[in-house]
């Protein structure tokens, strides 16, 4: 894997800020201060590349960077030898990537070249300390959140003494991937931290993944959290109100109701995993409309889609078994669910949340904010194509955009 670079001297266009950034970050790494450096704003020829972030590991005892080459739908990793590494940074500054944001443990650094190559270098302190990632290849799994919390205990993922029960073990790895995957998004998408966060998980149920998203806003990055969990069933919201009060844990409140009876005029975070055919639809419908930064939604259930669905003659041997007919619906529903998505102005993922050894309901689609808006026609265009192949006349969250005018 290597992007090609332009055969153009960095240093005879900013000579003085390329070198800067280049001295700060080989100190970075010297100092084992470094924690991970992104380059973003891509011009070069690789289709889908978005970024590329690199990272500090230990492979056969000898230290690398990591580079991550992060596309749209996938990641390609390769490792290079230190200064091999450093060479390839300053080689593809600025002619194939025009933003560099360097973090350490003390210090931060952001290059910048503006569309005629003019740099601009900005250095701050963080605000609170920052601890060095291990660079250990074969660590043990990173966790996102502490045993120690005292809402585990509170909701029966842990005892008294902290310790993981057994028969919560897959129930905790769930919630420590769900938290991975918001924090990912997090740092692509452009919500700040600076102010509170809204978020609203639709079906919460016992609350697991609200508690846990409350408690990392707040505990671990240190922000103002307002986190609304949404249930019908109302012992449960009984249940989860009850211990949100007695662990102190402010701006966490459950109400008695869905995604069409409870649905805030802004977000920051729209939650809705499990819920249940048009359910998902009205549940993305309420993060767009809200102006949510970031959707992360688990689709249960794909009978509207399911019931119009007229495959073409040579499939039919194919889809004869009941099995094959509801993958299709679901991969079929989702993707427009994806398409939509994108053309109302979001980066779209979809991919497998959780192991199927943890759960049948493993798939989520997690869509975050472009900074900048896209033309959807293009789009518009594949989704009616799609329909049309597929002969489907109607979907429920194209219905709810349009009547918007979000489409």
């Amino acid at each position: 894997m290597s992007i090609p670079v332009n055969p153009v001297n960095p240093a005879s266009l900013a000579p003085d800020h390329h070198a800067q950034f280049i001295k700060l970050l080989k100190s970075s790494l010297e100092q084992n201060e470094f924690i991970k450096l992104v380059l973003a704003k891509y011009v070069g020829t690789e289709p889908d590349l978005q970024r590329l972030i690199i990272k500090q590991t230990t492979v056969k005892d000898q230290a690398c960077l990591t580079f991550v080459y992060r596309y749209k739908t996938r990641d390609i990793t390769k490792n290079f030898p230190m200064d091999e590494g450093v060479a390839t940074i300053a080689a593809l500054l600025p002619t194939t990537f025009k933003n560099a944001h360097l973090l350490g443990l003390t210090d931060e650094a952001q290059l910048e070249y503006s569309k005629k190559a003019k740099a601009s270098l900005f250095k701050s302190k963080p605000q609170q300390l920052r601890e060095v990632p291990s660079a250990e290849h074969n660590r043990e799994k990173n966790r996102f959140l502490d045993l120690g919390r005292p809402f585990l205990a509170d909701l029966g993922v842990t005892n008294s003494k902290h310790e993981l029960i057994p028969a919560m073990s897959r129930k905790w790895k769930q919630i420590n991937k769900f938290i991975e995957v918001f924090s990912h998004a997090l740092t692509t998408s452009p919500l700040a931290l600076d102010k509170p966060v809204r978020v609203a998980d639709f079906g919460s149920g016992k609350g697991y993944l609200t508690f846990a998203i409350h408690d990392y806003l707040r505990n671990t990055l240190n922000a103002e959290a307002e986190v609304t969990g949404v249930e019908l069933r109302e012992d449960m919201v009984t249940l989860c109100n009850a211990a949100a009060t007695k662990l102190d844990h402010p701006g966490l409140v459950f109400k008695c109701g869905d995604v069409r009876s409870v649905a805030p005029s802004e977000l920051d975070v729209m939650i809705a995993l499990h819920a249940c055919d048009i359910a998902t639809d009205y549940a993305i419908h309420t993060g767009i409309r809200s102006g949510a930064s970031i959707i992360m939604c688990s689709p249960c259930c794909h009978k509207q889609i399911r019931l119009q669905i007229q495959s073409p003659a040579l499939l039919k041997p194919m889809l004869q078994y009941g099995l094959h007919l509801g993958q299709q619906a679901e991969m079929v529903t989702d993707s427009l669910r994806a398409l939509f998505l994108e053309a109302c102005g979001y980066e779209t993922k979809v991919f497998e949340f959780i192991s199927l050894d943890h759960t049948n309901k493993n798939k989520m689609i997690l869509a975050v904010k472009r900074a900048e808006p896209v033309d959807p026609a293009q789009l518009l265009v594949k989704i009616q194509e799609l329909k049309d192949f597929y002969h489907i006349s109607e979907h429920c969250l194209e219905t709810l955009l349009r009547a918007d005018g979000y489409l």
